[in-house]
């Protein structure tokens, strides 16, 4: 199963469309809040499901959860923007958490850094961010591969981002 991964969208329409056009086949969207309403979007123009949440900027406008926890392919996936479980971008703490939640992979958002890395047997995915990189990241988002039985992978995604002046590959 392949499902792709969003997050830190920050109501840029563009930048819905633009994932979709370069997203490989994928099943179904995981939203990682931070203008979870743009979670519509995407599932209104993938014609795919999209499971939400609501990010330290979706105040008042969404309807979306702080958090959802599921299980998919064998596995349990918490699905959080995060900003409630770490500080000072220490985002190792999701680890201690998904250990609390029983859950066998994060994704979270918040960072706008992408990041797939295991915490012992806890894999922690965040998708970085397509409009507002960090840390030297580019403007990107995830595709998680999940097969029971097998360990997951994880492919980051980089987009070219026209700012209306200037095209740049970051």
């Amino acid at each position: 199963m392949k499902i792709g991964i969003t997050g830190d969208t920050h109501g840029n329409q563009q930048i819905i469309r633009k994932i979709i056009q370069e997203t490989p086949p994928v099943e179904m969207w995981l939203h990682t809040g931070d203008y979870s309403q743009d979670a519509y979007l995407l599932e209104s123009m993938s014609g795919l499901p999209v499971i939400k949440v609501a990010g330290n900027c979706d105040r008042g406008g969404s309807n979306a959860n702080p958090d959802e926890i599921f299980p998919l392919e064998g596995f349990k996936i918490w699905l959080t923007h995060g900003h409630r479980y770490f500080h000072h971008q220490e985002v190792a703490e999701l680890a201690w958490w998904a250990n609390r939640l029983e859950t066998d992979i994060v994704v979270f958002g918040h960072t706008h850094i992408p990041l797939a890395k295991w915490y012992g047997d806890k894999l922690l995915v965040n998708p970085g961010s397509p409009v507002q990189p960090r840390g030297g990241s580019q403007p990107s988002f995830a595709v998680l591969t999940l097969q029971e039985g097998i360990k997951p992978q994880v492919d980051f995604i980089n987009l070219q981002v026209d700012t209306g002046r200037f095209l740049f590959n970051f």
